[in-house]
């Protein structure tokens, strides 16, 4: 029998990271250094595409980056001193090769290479329509969508092509593009998704997160603006506004969940925000207790701040075991306990006899959950009190987030006190939504004027959902949640 030894499935998933970088000798190496930063982005493909000045080169694999771009042969197959790079994880849509990333196409006027980060709102409906006028797709991906919409304008200029595909996009997306003389980079009108312009020996890198520049030694330069296109070539860097400004509304979830801790979001470092949503969840739902444990890795910063706002200890109570795949083959049919404690197991010496505050970042359907209280209580916990360092989440996402539809979402279905006889804890308690704004620096919740996309907290969707007009639509055409 096999199953799945990670929590994974009850867990949110951002889709992907992107990578780019232009003028550097050895640009596929400092690409696949710059992915294996973003794998917790997206664990199931990887690729690059790199041009030599003659010609483009494209690695695509199913798989992480260190399992196949760590090889000097696949390296030596992308020469060349620009490459792009993507790392994916797939929803649900199928996860095959030709949906990884980078996309490639040769296009009137030269090849076109694009890695995209979040999804389309109105990319089924565009697919359709180009269907019906003879377009032949080859993967499920959104992404495939803007290639499309570039290859069909009738503007001279690759820049002017891409501005009037953009101009037809509805929903979330940073993408890094590569040309034969250019790097591109863009970010949609509300900035939902992360994108960071950094510099490395005087050679310009765009990158999902900064802990991609990090690991590589580059500088960050600045945040890629809501709504900004990014030009680099041989002659600099040039930056175009080709949507109205409005104000940014980045994604809330990169700094609960997605990006990593040593990573600073629009001058925010995450580490420090993911304390300061423990120290909010302390004021706001104390209790008396002997010890805080976080559940690893995810609650660990939650877990310091709530610690330090209540006085409590904080404890490893629970040990991540970080050398197990994603399946494995179980002898018997005991399997379905053993694949909790596979990857997380109580420590009985802290959580014997004590009253326990358990911390996560998030509850999504709640089975993950279940499986950790219950493991607690039999390694001897006398109580378990639950606190999440975000609000519940309610609503599904449609811009790049892995979320179920709103019936498999827990706090969607269930009032707080059913949650908690459903977990089998002892109290349970969520962040509220001003928390988390206090913890960003923010008064509060802007309800005029929201400062974070926020709907799965909230309902509150900033952009239209053309493709979504209902959830029974989404569950009639899954591919509509395959995002890129």
């Amino acid at each position: 029998m096999q199953i799945s030894t990670t929590l994974d499935d009850d867990r949110l998933h951002e889709e992907c990271g992107v990578f780019g970088i232009f003028g550097a000798d050895d640009a596929a190496t400092i690409t696949a250094l710059g992915l294996h930063a973003l794998q917790h982005r997206g664990q199931e493909g990887a690729g690059i595409a790199a041009f030599d000045g003659s010609g483009f080169h494209l690695e695509r694999r199913l798989g992480l980056v260190g399992d196949h771009f760590a090889k000097a042969s696949t390296i030596d197959r992308l020469p060349g001193r620009m490459a792009i790079g993507h790392v994916r994880y797939s929803t649900t849509g199928e996860n095959s090769l030709r949906n990884v990333q980078p996309l490639f196409a040769e296009l009137d006027g030269g090849g076109l290479a694009v890695a995209h980060n979040g999804n389309l709102t109105n990319g089924m409906t565009l697919k359709r329509e180009m269907v019906r006028e003879g377009a032949i797709f080859q993967s499920t991906s959104d992404t495939e969508v803007i290639l499309y919409l570039v290859a069909r304008s009738r503007r001279n200029r690759i820049i002017d092509r891409l501005t009037e595909a953009l101009r037809q996009l509805e929903g979330a997306y940073a993408l890094v593009l590569l040309t034969n003389k250019k790097l591109i980079g863009v970010r949609d009108p509300l900035g939902i998704r992360p994108l960071v312009l950094g510099e490395l020996n005087g050679k310009y890198i765009l990158a999902s997160e900064t802990c991609a520049l990090d690991i590589i030694g580059a500088k960050f330069i600045r945040d890629v603006e809501n709504g900004e296109l990014v030009v680099i070539s041989e002659e600099g860097i040039e930056s175009l506004r080709p949507f109205p400004r409005q104000p940014m509304r980045p994604c809330i979830f990169e700094y609960v969940y997605f990006s990593r801790p040593d990573s600073v979001v629009h001058g925010r470092p995450v580490y420090d925000v993911r304390k300061r949503m423990g120290l909010e969840l302390a004021l706001e739902a104390p209790v008396n207790a002997d010890v805080v444990v976080p559940v690893p890795d995810s609650g660990v910063p939650a877990a310091i701040g709530y610690a330090q706002g209540t006085g409590l200890p904080f404890e490893l109570g629970i040990i991540r075991n970080h050398y197990v795949g994603r399946t494995f083959i179980q002898p018997s049919q005991s399997g379905r306990e053993t694949s909790v404690r596979m990857k997380h197991s109580a420590n009985r010496s802290i959580v014997e006899g004590k009253r326990l505050v358990l911390i996560d970042d998030s509850i999504v359907r709640g089975t993950t959950s279940v499986k950790i209280v219950k493991m607690l209580r039999d390694a001897g916990a006398r109580e378990v009190h639950f606190r999440i360092s975000c609000p519940p989440i309610r609503h599904p996402d449609y811009y790049g987030i892995d979320t179920p539809t709103s019936d498999k979402l827990l706090a969607a279905n269930h009032n707080l006190e059913e949650m908690r006889q459903y977990i089998g804890c002892d109290s349970l308690a969520f962040l509220s939504v001003d928390g988390i704004y206090r913890a960003m620096g923010e008064s509060g919740r802007n309800n005029a004027m929201p400062q974070f996309t926020d709907h799965c907290f909230t309902g509150d969707y900033p952009t239209k959902l053309t493709d979504m007009g209902s959830e029974a639509r989404l569950q009639q055409f899954p591919l509509l949640a395959e995002a890129s």
